[in-house]
Formats: structure tokens, sequence, C-alpha cells
């Protein structure tokens, strides 16, 4: 699934390809993608429209649109806002137009320059907004990991008292938005937390690492470009067909069996919150 890094990404490198291009048209070939509004208003409300802004909220794409009629003010306020989430297996592609679309391509938007921007979703999980206020999709998030008003004070209280383990805690958008089943194991690991530990157990000391490594292990995951697990169509890939180079630096995830980085223990596996979750024994105790 495509979490914060591998969302961030997608949003930097379609910035320089859309903005300033406008939105001539749209098909519809799958209408329960288009989360709001109907699709037939989707169709019509997205026609004209021109990309402005370039955003990401938690694993959200926000992309904000403008009235093509104002195309002699560049850089308005938008009016619209495009939001996509990809859930498992969604992918954005850009294409010239009249391509060849397989039958996993469900919205296709006709671009002025002869592209298509289209998306892509084997498993059909992922759903596309067109509102006039962003929170309608997005208002139940919580913080963003870089935002300032994520500290470990904030953390903190967001885990007192919860007896929940702290990966699926992880995993829940209300504590933290963006972290998904990949960098929890990742920045438990950094942290050397096991991932069964209630949140109310950490101290403060722990939180504070905790804290720390959620932000380092999202930051390194950017840089890398995410991660491209396995092979086929539903494998996560960049808008120009390139897979993320982070996987490569993964130390737990995924990797059952083989020796720790750290010490050699060999890397465990357990299933909290229905998720696979992948830790070292020796590194983090329970």
């Amino acid at each position: 699934m495509p979490e914060l890094p591998e969302v961030e990404t997608i949003v930097r490198d379609l910035a320089p390809r859309l903005r300033g291009r406008t939105i001539r048209g749209a098909q519809v070939r799958w209408p329960r993608t288009i989360a709001a509004p109907a699709p037939d208003e989707f169709v019509a409300k997205v026609a004209g429209l021109r990309f402005e802004t370039f955003d990401r909220r938690g694993k959200y794409m926000i992309f904000g649109l403008a009235r093509d009629d104002q195309s002699h003010f560049r850089g308005v306020a938008p009016t619209r806002w495009l939001i996509i989430h990809l859930r498992m297996t969604g992918r954005i592609d850009l294409s010239p137009h009249g391509h060849q679309a397989d039958p996993h391509t469900h919205v296709i938007l006709e671009l002025d320059d002869g592209a298509d921007m289209s998306f892509r979703d084997p498993r059909k999980f992922g759903r596309i907004w067109l509102v006039a206020d962003p929170q309608q999709a997005i208002g139940r998030l919580g913080p963003e990991p870089f935002d300032p008003t994520f500290s470990a004070q904030t953390l903190a209280k967001r885990l007192n008292g919860r007896r929940t383990a702290v990966k699926a805690l992880l995993l829940d958008q209300s504590i933290v938005a963006g972290v998904g089943n990949i960098y929890a194991d990742e920045a438990l690991f950094e942290a050397r937390m096991h991932p069964a530990r209630p949140g109310a157990s950490l101290s403060p000391d722990e939180v504070e690492r905790l804290h720390v490594a959620v932000q380092l292990v999202l930051a390194r995951a950017i840089n890398g470009g995410g991660s491209s697990l396995g092979s086929g169509s539903t494998n996560y890939v960049r808008p120009g067909g390139e897979a993320g180079g982070y996987q490569e630096e993964h130390r737990v995830f995924r990797r059952t069996g083989q020796p720790c980085p750290i010490c050699a223990t060999p890397i465990q596996r357990l299933r909290i919150a229905q998720r696979s979750t992948h830790f070292c024994p020796s590194c983090q105790p329970e």
C-alpha cells in the first residue's frame, strides 16, 4: 500500500508536469472510484479546471484547481480540490491522449497538452473526490509527521492511557497521518521498541525516541523515492514508471528469518491489528 513517502514522491513527480495544465474532459469507467460528487457531476465539473497547487495530507494527494477562464491570472487561489487516495493498488499514469487503456484504468483526465492523467487500480479500492472543501475527505486525519504540531508531547498525549499495541496505534491515521505497515515496522525498529507494547507503557524518553524514529524513517524513505515491493500490476511505481529505491534499505520489513542488521538475530514476524509485523526480538525486547 502506498504510504506517506510514496504519495509524497508521486506528488513531487507530478507537480512540474501538471502545473498550469487544464483538464479538457474526463472519463469515468468505474463509477465507484468517484467518492464525491456523483460520477456524472464529476465529469461535468472537472472539465475546464486548471492545476494550480500540489500538496499531500497523510496518504492523500491534494491538487488545487482553478477555472481555466482565469488563465490570465496565474497563481490564483484554487476553487476546487481534486483529492486522490490510492489505497492498496492505485496508481497515477501520464500517457499520450488516446492511448490504449487496460481494464484496470478506471478514471482518465484529458489534459490540454495532449496527455492523459489516468487512475489505474486493479483492486478498485482507491477513491477520488472533487470538492470545494478538502475537509470533506481528510477532516479526520491526525497531525502530519513533519508538522511542528506533531511534537513528542503531542504523541505522548495521543498514546496516553491506550492499552492497544503501539504498532496498531501508529497505523491509526487519527494519531499520526501517513504511517502504514512498512514504516511503522521500520520506525519501531529504529526506536528499538517491541511492536506489541501497549501505547500507555511507553516512558517519556521512549515516546521521544519513537517520535524521532518516525520522522527519520519517513524522511529517508522520501529521499529514496518510496518502496517498491514485489512485482506486477499491483506494485508501486512512480508516474514515469520508475520503481522506488527505499526497499533496499528496509531493516526488518518482510525480512522474516534474515539476520538483524544490528545483532544478526533472525527477524521474526507476528500479526498485530491483522497486519504482518516484523521485528528483531533482541533489539526490540518485549
